[in-house]
């Protein structure tokens, strides 16, 4: 079995080099491949000189759906294992992601397991719900799930061979988001299944800055719009989860609950209009 992993990055040049640093012990087998797929920079990055032999391919037009694709196409493993670039990886984690689909035959997907590489709220304090990170933990024990998270997943490459690449539209660069649910919404229409794999461990980067709420709401609202690219809802649809979504916040705001709910319902409806945004247009 050979295995490619693709980093898609853009402008991360402290990030990157840890997330190849945590990498690099597992790189030294034949049968695995490491593709970094930079995009939306005039140039190419400069990588550490200790890197592990690998394949720096660019793109100076933005879109991580784009240079994924590129990467895809250029990719010799029968696993495709897709990272974020803020983040890094624990020991074993390639022979935990290779075990998974080697043990699970009944699975074309895998969706990692990532946790916080700090405790979100020491380090920003009750902000932190505002933070939006892409966390997934199901626990101890290899379960089926709907979809991946784009920070951390895995396929078979024949997989992606039968429903076909990413939308381009989606995801950062294009309209921001939902490029990993659409995928795995395609999956399950071809009659496909996706694992989680709770050993094929990362632990995500915890930014100060990111915990905005400002930002928090845009980027939902941003979720909202992408969500009606890829998806089908009436307006009749539209209008009632806007409704829902306003009572939910507003009940969570008279009972006095605390920030996570807040957040979690203002989240809620800020997809909604961002969904309420594309209506006729």
């Amino acid at each position: 079995m050979k295995t490619s992993v693709i980093i898609a990055t853009h402008n991360r040049p402290d990030s990157l080099p840890r997330l190849i640093e945590s990498l690099a012990p597992e790189m030294d087998q034949a049968s695995r491949e490491l593709i970094i797929a930079e995009n939306g920079t005039p140039a190419p990055m400069q990588l550490p000189l200790e890197a592990p032999p690998l394949k720096h391919l660019h793109e100076p037009r933005a879109g991580k759906c784009r240079i994924q694709n590129r990467a895809i196409a250029q990719a010799s493993g029968e696993i495709l294992v897709f990272l974020d670039d803020d983040l890094a990886v624990t020991p074993g984690y390639l022979d935990a992601v290779e075990q998974f689909f080697d043990t699970h035959r009944e699975f074309a997907a895998m969706k990692g397991r990532i946790l916080a590489a700090e405790d979100p709220e020491k380090k920003v304090g009750p902000k932190a719900a505002y933070l939006d990170l892409p966390i997934a933990d199901h626990g101890e024990e290899v379960v089926e799930v709907r979809g991946v998270l784009g920070a951390n997943m895995a396929f078979r490459a024949d997989a992606i061979k039968q429903v076909g690449p990413f939308d381009e539209r989606l995801g950062p660069g294009a309209c921001g988001h939902e490029e990993e649910t659409e995928m795995s919404q395609r999956m399950r229409r071809a009659g496909l299944r996706i694992g989680y794999a709770p050993k094929a461990l990362v632990y995500h980067e915890v930014d100060p800055s990111r915990a905005n709420r400002e930002r928090f709401i845009r980027i939902a609202r941003e979720r909202g719009r992408c969500r009606m690219l890829h998806e089908k809802h009436s307006a009749a649809d539209v209008i009632l989860k806007n409704a829902i979504a306003i009572t939910r916040l507003r009940i969570a705001q008279l009972t006095r609950a605390g920030i996570p709910r807040i957040a979690r319902e203002e989240r809620r409806l800020a997809i909604a209009r961002g969904m309420f945004d594309s209506l006729g247009g």
